[in-house]
């Protein structure tokens, strides 16, 4: 396994096959992905991409932390989950935020990841909404 960052287009067919799926490939190009400060970060087995994580310098309006990063569109791919890779993907992210003097990293996790998030050391701070398209989710947050 081997982590490193990415062109924000590396990202794309990964995101359309996890998260994705029936949906316009125009759907898993995200606003922010060509920012200065955005971290896009991939994850290689046998150099092949295998898992995807993307970074951006954004705010959360519930969230009362001045700077803030928000995580969107990670994903591994079928044949590689329970590997370690996401894990990977967020300890590598770590220092980089917090190199840009940013110590709240936030996302909306699909319903069906808040356990893996759990495990990882984000916390819930809302109830379940729902992102039109996409599905259900939470608001959750990690100290980097």
């Amino acid at each position: 396994m081997n982590i490193r960052q990415i062109d924000p287009k590396d990202t794309y067919a990964i995101r359309h096959i996890m998260l994705r799926e029936g949906l316009d490939v125009e759907s898993c190009k995200f606003d922010g992905d060509f920012d200065e400060l955005t971290i896009h970060l991939g994850g290689f087995v046998d150099e092949k991409l295998a898992s995807v994580a993307s970074f951006y310098f954004h705010k959360n309006e519930n969230i009362d932390e001045e700077y803030q990063y928000q995580l969107r569109g990670m994903a591994t791919l079928s044949q590689y989950q329970a590997q370690g890779l996401s894990s990977a993907l967020l300890k590598t992210a770590f220092p980089m935020i917090r190199a840009n003097n940013v110590h709240l990293l936030w996302c909306n996790a699909r319903i069906g990841a808040i356990g893996f998030y759990e495990k990882v050391g984000f916390t819930k701070l809302s109830d379940q909404f729902d992102i039109p398209g996409v599905g259900p989710h939470v608001l959750m947050s990690i100290n980097p």
